[in-house]
């Protein structure tokens, strides 16, 4: 159901809005892309300018999308923005993008995050990961089934925890300055710097500031969007972004650009070195926390979606509600099916934390390079709507942020992996089913 505009009431002030956008955005994804980003590059200075860049765009895209959610509040989100701009086929493709792709590949993706690292605490070799992050979904749903919730309220403090993280993280970088221990391989992979490999660095780097195009939908609820939402987006992510920059200059002073190349958990190498093995044991709980509560999250809301989506399309079998326990049945056995499976395909394909980032790709920025367009097709249709929030710079931010995504798209196609390949044939399959739909639809 809609959200008309008049019923949404402000409530928040910048600093509320700050700490949401903070909370929304710093998840595990720090804790692991980082040495992709390294493998791809051929300097530290390279490196660290890319965490800039990302930073930069994010708020670009930010300002974009908090134009949209204050001129069309709705819980959809990217969904309402691209029906309402491209009509009901391209919002049908990208619902089941969520589901086949978005929702189940994330929770995939941090499956492998928490895999990776409790692996390195708990070795069981090659295919560890893989056993720990899968036993991982089966348990969330599990207590999902049962009505198990984590609250709302334990937001602030997984945001907190994660802090504390980075910050340990920041800390063990400078243990090991001023004892003056050298990077453990300062040895630069061998990577030569060029478009495309630095679109494929830029890649997991805006992974890990995912979450800002939630945080944008604040904008309907701020006191003042013009003043409010910008101070928002800048100082939240502005703090982000000095986090993640004092991380990986900690990764790069404790492991070298060749050392983090080659981790799979940088952080708790990290933490080895300079603390021993409580500073491993005490990231890899930090990581896990993480990892398990936003999983949890993506599996709440992510389930409700596709129920509400196949409950409307008539599909009995996701579309299925355990009334007793109030929880969609259907449509978490699916998502937890898809998600497993992309967990067997990481396996199989070994790359594992990259398979899956290689399979997001393509699918997620090119529904968010549409949507940077649809903040130009929406004022151009519809210029009478009240917008509370207009994006600074028209129409040269929108455009920026819709050319960036399609050099993203690009990077994410150029060198084409299995994942990419596998995404590509299930938003295929997506638009095969539309066509059926398309008659019920109109009907």
């Amino acid at each position: 159901m809609s959200v008309n505009a008049s019923e949404v009431r402000p409530r928040l002030h910048v600093g509320h809005a700050v700490a949401v956008c903070v909370g929304m955005v710093v998840g595990a994804g720090i804790f692991r892309t980082s040495p992709e980003v390294a493998a791809a590059l051929d300097s530290e200075t390279a490196l660290l300018l890319a965490w800039l860049l990302g930073g930069v765009l994010s708020v670009i895209g930010g300002l974009c999308f908090a134009e949209l959610a204050a001129a069309y509040p709705d819980q959809g989100g990217d969904y309402s923005f691209l029906r309402r701009a491209y009509g009901p086929g391209l919002g049908f493709l990208f619902a089941w993008s969520r589901f086949t792709v978005i929702h189940s590949g994330s929770v995939a993706l941090l499956a492998f995050v928490f895999g990776d690292y409790l692996n390195q605490l708990l070795p069981l070799g090659p295919g560890g990961s893989a056993a720990f992050g899968a036993s991982l979904i089966v348990l969330l749903v599990a207590l999902n089934l049962r009505g198990v919730r984590v609250g709302v309220g334990t937001q602030l403090g997984l945001m907190l925890i994660v802090m504390a993280g980075l910050l340990a993280v920041g800390a063990a970088g400078l243990v090991q300055q001023i004892q003056g221990v050298p990077p453990a391989d300062p040895v630069a992979p061998a990577a030569a710097l060029g478009f495309a490999a630095f679109g494929q660095a830029m890649i997991f780097v805006l992974l890990a500031y995912g979450g800002w195009s939630d945080a944008a939908t604040l904008s309907a609820e701020v006191a003042d969007p013009k003043r409010d939402m910008p101070l928002a987006l800048g100082i939240g992510l502005g703090l982000v972004l000095a986090l993640y920059l004092l991380v990986n200059w900690a990764y790069l002073r404790g492991l070298g650009l060749g050392g983090l190349a080659a981790s799979e958990a940088p952080a708790a190498d990290l933490m080895r070195l300079a603390f021993g093995r409580t500073g491993e044991v005490l990231i890899v709980a930090v990581v896990a926390v993480t990892a398990i509560t936003v999983m949890n999250a993506i599996l709440i809301a992510g389930a409700r979606t596709t129920f509400a989506a196949a409950r409307d399309l008539g599909f009995e079998g996701l579309g299925a509600w355990d009334a007793t326990r109030g929880v969609p049945r259907g449509a978490l056995f699916g998502l937890a099916g898809v998600s497993l499976a992309l967990v067997a395909l990481g396996l199989l394909t070994r790359g594992g934390f990259s398979t899956l980032v290689d399979y997001l790709s393509p699918v997620y920025w090119g529904f968010l390079m549409l949507s940077g367009v649809a903040v130009i097709l929406l004022r151009r249709r519809d210029p009478g709507r009240p917008r509370a929030f207009r994006v600074p710079l028209y129409p040269l931010l929108p455009l920026l942020f819709s050319a960036s995504c399609a050099y993203l798209l690009y990077s994410s196609l150029v060198y084409v992996r299995e994942g990419a390949l596998v995404a590509v044939a299930v938003l295929f399959l997506g638009a095969l089913l539309w066509l059926p739909l398309r008659k019920r639809a109109q009907a």
